[in-house]
């Protein structure tokens, strides 16, 4: 019987028998991140509100960009904008911190019975929950503003499942990876970088030459920020054409991100 098996059911498995552990870890990780600090889990608030600031200004006033259809004043154009740095920071907080998610925690590694493929899922919960955090309070200016969101709304969590995956791909990825190559820390920090402007965060993929927009959706944000303002600030039910094979595409990811884990962890305990 293979100790470390590579399979999806063993992915899936994984995390309901540990969910109470996963769950434990993601406390401890919040409760260690704001120990200390005068406005404690507030700050999870407050960063995205100050860069939604910042991008609003520069990027709605200096560059003038504009959303089709609406979003042409200022408060519109920051909800759009809050929108798209949402989903931005789940990816960019789970792939800032994937290659040094082992190393960071390597008192583990030689504890044999502990379950090291769970520590992205961790990762994730962790930016999910900050996430979450964030679309609360959005949720509460758009009512105050425009009224009650759609019901298109309870498809939120169909919307983010494919992208919860690929994350979790990317992620087994580079914890695995960051164990081996230590460079993979300071190359991950430049691709987040540049993920951010090939996103549609600032703009509209309609905003683009036709030419290039086929090309941004192929970035698996592009098609999650557009499916989320779609649903949620423009109230309409999102084209879900395409959303199975991008499933089927993220989900792929996540295998052969867990099944490469799986596989090089025997070495974790030795390279550290």
């Amino acid at each position: 019987m293979n100790k470390y098996p590579i399979h999806p059911v063993a992915a899936i498995r994984s995390l309901y028998v540990h969910r109470h552990l996963i769950m434990t870890l993601v406390r401890r990780d919040m409760a260690a991140r704001y120990r200390g600090s005068i406005f404690g889990i507030l700050w999870a608030l407050f960063n995205p509100l100050l860069m939604l600031v910042v991008y609003t200004f520069v990027f709605s006033v200096i560059f003038k960009a504009r959303w089709g259809g609406g979003g042409d004043s200022k408060t519109e154009f920051a909800l759009l904008l809050f929108l798209g740095l949402i989903i931005f920071n789940i990816f960019s907080e789970c792939i800032s911190r994937a290659p040094a998610t082992i190393i960071s925690n390597s008192n583990y590694v030689k504890k044999l019975i502990f379950p090291l493929e769970i520590l992205p899922w961790v990762n994730i919960f962790v930016a999910l929950l900050n996430a979450l955090i964030s679309l609360s309070v959005w949720l509460v200016v758009f009512v105050f503003l425009f009224g009650l969101p759609a019901p298109s709304l309870l498809l939120l969590p169909l919307v983010i499942l494919p992208l919860i995956l690929f994350i979790m791909g990317l992620s087994w990825g580079l914890a695995s990876l960051g164990v081996y190559v230590r460079d993979v820390g300071q190359l991950v920090g430049i691709v987040v970088t540049i993920t951010m402007f090939l996103s549609p965060i600032f703009y509209p993929v309609s905003a683009l030459p036709e030419r290039f927009q086929s090309i941004v959706l192929l970035n698996p944000l592009a098609m999650v920020i557009e499916q989320m303002r779609q649903i949620l600030f423009w109230r309409q039910p999102t084209d879900l054409t395409y959303y199975w094979l991008e499933l089927l595409g993220s989900a792929v990811v996540a295998w052969l991100g867990f099944a490469w884990f799986q596989k090089t962890r025997k070495g974790f305990a030795d390279v550290l």
